[in-house]
Formats: C-alpha cells, structure tokens, sequence
C-alpha cells in the first residue's frame, strides 16, 4: 500500500501535483500520537539529526573547554545558507580548536543564499566554510581535540568520533546501526538509515529529556535553548527552520533534512515529529512540518494567522502573480 498524499500543489481551480509521504508523531516512550504511511521502513534522515549528532559535542565536556557560544553551539546543529556571519561564526569556531578551513572536509559549495552566492562572486569563490554542514563538521573537529583525538579521517564511519556519534544515535532511537544502514552523506559522514517511528521517539526524548541520562538530558537542553536563541544560525534568512523558531522559540525545535525530510520536537506537549516526503520534495515537507505544529501546539489567534502562509504557501510566478497554492490534505488535518 502506498504512502498517502500528505499534500497537494494547486494551480488556480485545479490540484496540478501531489506529494505522498509518511509522517510519525511519538511521545518520548515511543507511543505513537500519529502514524500516516509507512513509518517502519528505514530512511535516511540526512541532516535532519545534527541536533542529534551534537550531543556528544556538549555532553563530553568539548563545548564547555572550548567555551562555545549559543551562536556555535546553533551552528552545529545547523544547515545554514553560508551568509557572512554563518562563515565567521564555523570559521571562529574552528580557530577555538587551533585549526582553520583546511581542516574541514565536508566540501565546497556556494552559499544557499543566492544574495551571499552573488556577494561572494564578486570577491572570490567558496570554501569548505560555506558548505551548509561546516557547522557540524566544526563541531565533530572540536570534539576530536578536545578529546585529545588525532583529527585526520574524522569523518569516515570507522573514526572515533562517528563511532561515538553512532553510539549517540542508537542511544536516542533505540536501533542498531549496523553496515547495512550506512550510507555516506553529501557531506561525507555517515548517514544512518532510521524508521521514522524511531526518529519521532529520538526527537520526544531529546525535547524533554525522558528517558536520558542527566548529562545528556542537559546537553539537549543547552542545544535547544540556542537554537531557540539564535535561529538564524541555525538556517540563516528566508528559511523555514529559523522562520518557525523565531515565531515559537522554545516550544517548537524543526530541523530539515535533504529528500523531503523533517524532524522536530514539541517539548512542552512530550511529542517528537519525523517526516518523509516520498519525492523528495522539500517544500512538501515544510507544509506537512508546518500542518503538524498546527495540529499539535495550542495557538494563539496570531500564532495562527502567521503560520497559515507555511500551511498553505502560495505559488507566484516571476511577475509575483500568485497562480496558486500548496495545502495540507485531510490526512494531517
């Protein structure tokens, strides 16, 4: 049986494309609160978990010796558009550590942001700091030194530090990662295939703590609590995680990831969120993210108001005319 249509793309009286997917709600226990579609199956989350793949970062004491900030600390759960500020912040973090961008080998890409894309053209190209995952590749390169770990190869499945950073996962998902769920990401590291069931189970636990231990319990909280401080370094301008955070602060944490992937945690109703859009399609994702928190966070009028335009985003062509819309179907209503 097939996904259902989690949304559907409307062209003036007409539905002109639909997007199916699987979307798992769970409480910090793993009691499904939701379950649409297949959440069993493995997927990979991609950059969905570097919340995730940052707690190791703050729970081995790396973050505190190298007295990171809540701006760093939301750079390594980021997957920001390499904006001017996003590049001093991974390349301060980086001198903390005594290394620089040679360090990094996540790759080079220009900016998301096609305005810093058009700023750097004109001075130069990009470097590894302007890979959106320079961040989490920082903060994998802090924990190496601060541990003392020879930092050559961090990210290769093997290292010390993806070991430790798999160890993390399983802990928070209750999965095994064996070899047959690995996969390189496009920044080179592990990826981990996961049900999403899991993931929504993952994300519960790390928005409140349940079933943690208290080291770890108190890394997910500092990591929140910057994120919802600084969520423009967690994805930078005209971005649907920093947009989300920055209207609801600490009471909805959303991470994307590639192929039309989301996760998030709403801590104060106990619930995790994981989303897979089975095209790949992020920006069905994000209506099918946004329909969450409307279902599941208590609103204000205003709150309300102002995330109607990423339940239902409308669609402009290159004159601005809007020509139609993206609506959440029945299935998440």
């Amino acid at each position: 049986m097939s996904d259902p249509v989690l949304v559907e793309a409307w062209r003036g009286p007409l539905v002109e494309s639909r997007h199916r997917g699987a979307v798992a709600v769970a409480d910090a226990d793993g009691a499904a609160v939701l379950a649409l579609g297949d959440v069993a199956t493995p997927i990979f989350p991609r950059s969905a978990v570097k919340a995730l793949q940052a707690l190791a970062l703050v729970e081995s004491g790396a973050a505190d010796h190298y007295r990171l900030s809540d701006q760093e600390l939301a750079l390594a759960c980021s997957s920001h558009n390499g904006e001017a500020a996003h590049v001093e912040g991974v390349s301060g973090m980086l001198a903390k550590a005594g290394l620089d961008a040679s360090a990094l080998s996540c790759g080079v890409h220009w900016p998301i942001y096609q305005p810093a894309t058009h700023a750097l053209a004109k001075s130069g190209g990009p470097s590894a700091l302007h890979n959106n995952c320079s961040g989490k590749h920082a903060g994998f390169l802090c924990l190496a030194c601060a541990l003392g770990i020879d930092h050559a190869g961090y990210w290769r499945p093997d290292h010390a530090i993806q070991r430790e950073v798999r160890g993390v996962l399983e802990d928070m998902t209750g999965t095994t990662l064996g070899p047959d769920r690995c996969a390189v990401d496009g920044c080179s590291v592990p990826t981990w295939a996961i049900p999403l069931a899991r993931l929504a189970r993952a994300f519960a636990r790390f928005g409140t703590g349940h079933g943690l231990s208290r080291q770890r319990a108190a890394a997910a909280g500092r990591l929140r609590a910057a994120c919802a401080k600084n969520p423009w370094h967690v994805a930078g301008t005209a971005r649907f995680c920093t947009e989300i955070m920055t209207l609801f602060g600490s009471r909805v944490f959303v991470k994307t990831g590639a192929e039309g992937v989301f996760c998030g945690a709403l801590p104060e109703q106990g619930l995790g969120l994981a989303v897979k859009c089975d095209d790949g399609a992020g920006r069905a994702a994000e209506v099918v993210t946004a329909a969450l928190i409307a279902r599941f966070l208590p609103l204000e009028p205003t709150e309300r108001v102002a995330l109607s335009r990423f339940v239902r985003p409308s669609l402009r062509n290159w004159n601005g005319i809007e020509v139609g819309a993206l609506r959440a179907t029945e299935a998440l209503a």
